[in-house]
């Protein structure tokens, strides 16, 4: 009670008693003001006459003025207004301040270097009023229906994720309608932009429309350049917007006031959905998630609405918009081709042609298809999207001849050039690889190269007259191929069975077996 703050009504109450008469003790038993504040302000209410009863009493700005005239004046008004001990030291404290130096560090400096006796209380009190003055003014923002959304990602509980089995950290997505509070939440295992986008989608879908605006922070997957003035979006977020028709609208950098609405989405989710629950796994914690959302958030009545937000959603619902088209999910990248001629996206390879090493190329990837462009905007690959880390795709066309010819030494390779060219030559090729005592990769290779100088076709003709010789020889179908046998039409079968018009040695007919004849 020593220190406390007297208020100034509590001053006119005690001047009040006094000119009724009350004594000093009397005022003080009441616990208006202690004994010496009632004969120090009694001291003071005499010099200004305020005693008299002809007189008027005194308002809250003559006591103010009173006080603030009579500090120093006497020992009678030492106690009505008391002097802070830092006061001395106000100019310094400010600029220790306003360099960024906590409490205290500036308390241990008044003691080291001015030799303070005073609490560090004092201190406390003094920056207190400090922060005071440095707090800005806000404004409170209000939204028609279907005009805006505010959308924020917030830490999740800790959860194993199904394919590596680790305890793997979760994030919620929240999208909350500004005007009726009603949010949709979503967990997440990561915050890249295509489940940014996919969260967008059935957040959306929820809502059953599309409101005009969306604000947001600055997260890399929504916003590449991240300025007050002029930011830029991400190329796939800006698709998105374009397909379902709205606006979005990032907040200033460091400016989190400005969606405050879903800020505190995001800690009402912390306080009121996580704790005391359990969660088997992504499933269970989204299904839970939206089954809190529609009956128990939905339900409540919100502290600044003061009306229930699906209560009020009713009413929003028919002021969003339908959205022209469904955006497709995808993602933009610019890559730099290496020099094994492919590009890396999320942990996959995709090649392009060799011509582009070194250059920096355009990918876009969705959830079945990565295209590549390069720098005049012509597509130069397509590939189809890698579901697993560490999947490559290669177009032999892609490759530089060395690393083509290199590749013809695998036997696989082989085999699928074969059955390019024709199902002779393949058949001829597997006969090849049949020899269980001769290695024929080269061979085979030779055999191949003859479709460059000949063309498939005739090298597939020729393959076939040496099914029908029953001969493995690559050698045999290059002869072939320069004679111009392959395009000699076969002989016609014979007709009659051949007749034998020479001598047979060593011809014995039908002989009667030998041994005796038995009569």
């Amino acid at each position: 009670m020593a220190n406390r703050r007297i208020e100034m009504h509590e001053y006119q109450e005690a001047l009040y008693r006094m000119r009724l008469g009350q004594t000093d003790r009397a005022i003080s038993r009441d616990r208006i003001l202690g004994r010496r504040k009632v004969g120090e302000l009694r001291a003071l209410a005499a010099q200004q006459g305020w005693l008299a009863e002809e007189s008027q009493l005194p308002s809250a700005a003559q006591i103010v003025a009173a006080l603030a005239c009579s500090e120093g004046s006497g020992a009678a008004s030492e106690g009505l207004v008391r002097r802070s001990s830092v006061e001395p030291f106000a100019e310094r404290i400010r600029q220790w301040f306003d360099g960024g130096s906590q409490g205290t560090t500036i308390y241990a400096a008044l003691v080291r270097e001015y030799g303070f006796t005073g609490h560090y209380s004092s201190v406390r009190r003094f920056l207190d009023k400090l922060k005071g003055l440095c707090v800005e003014p806000t404004m409170i923002l209000d939204f028609a229906p279907g005009e805006a959304a505010q959308v924020d990602f917030g830490a999740g509980p800790m959860l194993a994720d199904s394919d590596s089995g680790t305890e793997t950290r979760t994030w919620f997505f929240v999208m909350t309608l500004c005007f009726s509070r009603h949010q949709y939440v979503e967990f997440v295992f990561d915050q890249s932009a295509e489940t940014w986008q996919r969260c967008h989608h059935r957040a959306l879908r929820h809502f059953g429309g599309v409101p005009s605006k969306i604000i947001i922070d600055n997260p890399k997957c929504a916003i590449t350049r991240a300025v007050i003035d002029d930011p830029e979006v991400h190329r796939a977020y800006a698709e998105c917007a374009q397909g379902y028709g709205f606006i979005v609208s990032p907040c200033p950098p460091a400016d989190a006031a400005k969606k405050g609405i879903v800020e505190s989405g995001v800690k009402y989710i912390k306080r009121n959905f996580l704790p005391l629950r359990t969660f088997r796994n992504l499933e269970d914690l989204n299904r839970q998630a939206l089954d809190w959302v529609m009956t128990v958030a939905g339900r409540r009545t919100h502290s600044t609405t003061r009306q229930q937000p699906l209560v009020l959603f009713e009413l929003e619902r028919a002021s969003l918009n339908e959205p022209p088209r469904t955006p497709e999910v995808c993602s933009w990248a610019r890559l730099k081709v290496h020099r094994d001629t492919h590009v890396q996206f999320d942990y996959c390879l995709y090649s392009v042609p060799y011509r582009l090493i070194g250059t920096v190329t355009t990918l876009r990837a969705t959830s079945q298809q990565v295209m590549i462009f390069n720098d005049v905007h012509e597509t130069v690959a397509v590939h189809p999207r890698g579901q697993r880390r560490g999947q490559r795709f290669t177009v032999d066309d892609h490759l530089p001849p060395p690393a083509l010819a290199w590749k013809m030494h695998h036997p696989q390779y082989c085999l699928e050039r074969a059955q390019a060219i024709g199902p002779a030559c393949a058949a001829l090729v597997n006969r090849m690889f049949g020899d269980r005592v001769l290695d024929r990769l080269r061979g085979v290779q030779s055999l191949l190269r003859l479709a460059e100088r000949f063309g498939k076709e005739r090298l597939e003709a020729a393959c076939a007259r040496m099914g029908d010789v029953d001969t493995v020889s690559s050698r045999t179908v290059r002869v072939m191929l320069e004679k111009g046998l392959d395009q000699v039409p076969p002989p016609p079968p014979p007709t009659t069975s051949p007749v034998y018009q020479g001598k047979a040695r060593y011809y014995r007919g039908k002989q009667p077996p030998s041994g005796p004849t038995l009569h």
